[in-house]
């Protein structure tokens, strides 16, 4: 019962920090990260400006067919850093995924559609190297949070931007939306606006918009609570769209989390808050391409 106490009461803390600035939760997420994983590479570039770089979460021992999730931050395309999500990248190391937590440029250094082109490169960049890094090259999947689940839906929905790279969507195995906004015009909040060039912002910088038919199943999840991008018209009306034209699309909306705990629960005393991370490892078990080669393999460990 005093432990239980004690999680409940940790779990409360957490929360009404959340509420309150971004910064100082996920510093106290990190600390009591999973130390079941290790940390193989950190600030390693995926591309040549000094915001092109990603840290690498690898499990602590060598499992087979290893997926790998490309791990991209929220912040409204303005704010955010890699480091404050250690707490991610551990937790899925620590369940048999190699997780890539990568940053990209921010306004106001760039407008839209830099930070979208900057996110496919990091993907070009995981799906090359894949196979040193120990990963089934098979199963690579881009995921994000927020602004970084926005990111992460037009590199896989909208082919041009993988194809800018070098590289083709249909090499990935699908991809994970957290609490992302995905059809978000006319953008009513100063901070997206001028992140966009508000008022001349393209119709197909939506998500929504390039919701055809998908070779890529998709995992979309939302809390309840969010009040900050509206799950309703996001993630169930991209679902809702996605599966109208032949798409796989597995949805969850978790009544306990809003915007920040959705995230959040990634650190293991959130987890009561919504079971973001086992829905994630059950949907890259799930939608994993058949391997190329037919059998399942154990990856050498290699550094970028």
């Amino acid at each position: 019962m005093k432990r239980r106490h004690m999680i409940h009461a940790g779990m409360a803390a957490i929360g009404a920090a959340l509420a309150t600035t971004a910064a100082a939760p996920a510093a106290l997420l990190n600390v009591i990260a999973s130390v079941g994983s290790r940390r193989s590479a950190q600030g390693f570039a995926y591309g040549p400006h000094e915001r092109h770089r990603f840290d690498l979460y690898t499990p602590g021992e060598p499992v087979v067919n290893t997926p790998l999730v490309v791990f991209l931050h929220g912040g409204a395309w303005n704010r955010g850093r890699r480091e404050d999500y250690r707490f991610v990248g551990e937790a899925l190391a620590a369940r048999g995924v190699i997780a890539m937590v990568a940053d990209y440029r921010l306004h106001p250094e760039v407008r839209y559609p830099a930070f979208v082109a900057d996110s496919a490169l990091a993907v070009a960049h995981a799906l090359r190297n894949a196979l040193s890094w120990g990963a089934d090259p098979d199963r690579v999947f881009v995921a994000g949070h927020s602004a970084g689940a926005y990111n992460a839906a037009m590199v896989a929905l909208d082919e041009r931007w993988l194809g800018a790279v070098g590289a083709q969507r249909e090499r990935l195995a699908g991809w994970i939306g957290l609490a992302g906004p995905y059809d978000f015009l006319p953008i009513r909040t100063p901070e997206v606006q001028s992140a966009f060039g508000h008022p001349e912002v393209p119709v197909d910088s939506q998500p929504i918009h390039h919701a055809s038919a998908s070779v890529l199943p998709c995992l979309l999840a939302a809390g309840r609570t969010d009040e900050r991008v509206d799950p309703e018209r996001n993630t169930a009306g991209l679902a809702r769209l996605l599966r109208s034209r032949g798409t796989r699309v597995v949805e969850h909306r978790y009544p306990r989390a809003g915007h920040e705990t959705l995230v959040a629960a990634f650190a293991w005393p959130l987890r009561p808050l919504a079971p973001v991370l086992d829905d994630i490892v059950s949907f890259s078990a799930a939608a994993r391409a058949t391997s190329r080669h037919g059998a399942p393999r154990l990856r050498p460990r290699g550094m970028p």
